[in-house]
């Protein structure tokens, strides 16, 4: 294994699971890692077929919100995030993601600079889709702040009240996500 693939297999091996879905994602993806340094996407949009994705979640955790994009490929409403360069660190891709989709600079102060979630999802799009291995970090936002969202990649943006709001069309682990969430920030006062 070489050192960026046993990077990544430690950073994973650290995420303590949600649920037992999230513990089975972990699982297949250290067997995974064991069996191949080809983990980053090397061609668009699915060379090899399963590779490396960094999420970004900008979250307010005073108001409880998470700001979410509708994606123009997808026509999900996804947060932030893309494919992790070959070689690069996972939390630097998220760093870089924030800066390009985001313009803003990522503060990994929400629950720590370390991804809070893993998720295992097979892509469905213009091919015959890929799976992506996504890394779920979560970034410091403000609601009462404007962002701006990629218009390449986004065609609006909206923040989401994690306690009461229904998200139509979203990541389809986005839920079970929002329940992980939910644990690891403070009770509303």
């Amino acid at each position: 294994m070489n050192l960026a693939t046993a990077t990544v297999a430690e950073i994973i091996g650290a995420i303590v699971p949600f649920d037992a879905l999230e513990q089975r994602h972990i699982e297949e993806t250290l067997t995974w890692l064991e069996s191949t340094d080809d983990v980053f996407r090397r061609i668009k949009p699915d060379t090899p077929p399963r590779h490396l994705v960094s999420y970004v979640v900008l979250v307010d955790p005073d108001a409880r919100a998470v700001l979410l994009g509708r994606h123009l490929l997808a026509g999900l409403w996804l947060p932030t995030g893309g494919h992790i360069s070959p070689g690069e660190h996972p939390r630097v891709a998220a760093r870089r993601e924030a800066a390009e989709e985001l313009g803003i600079d990522a503060e990994f102060t929400v629950v720590g600079d370390e991804p809070l979630f893993l998720t295992v999802t097979t892509t469905v799009g213009t091919t015959s889709g890929h799976e992506d291995i996504s890394l779920w970090y979560l970034i410091r936002g403000d609601r009462t702040c404007e962002y701006a969202l990629d218009p390449s990649e986004f065609s609006e943006g909206r923040w989401w009240d994690i306690d009461t709001d229904i998200i139509p069309d979203p990541d389809p682990h986005f839920p079970r996500f929002l329940a992980k969430l939910d644990s690891a920030l403070p009770l509303p006062a």
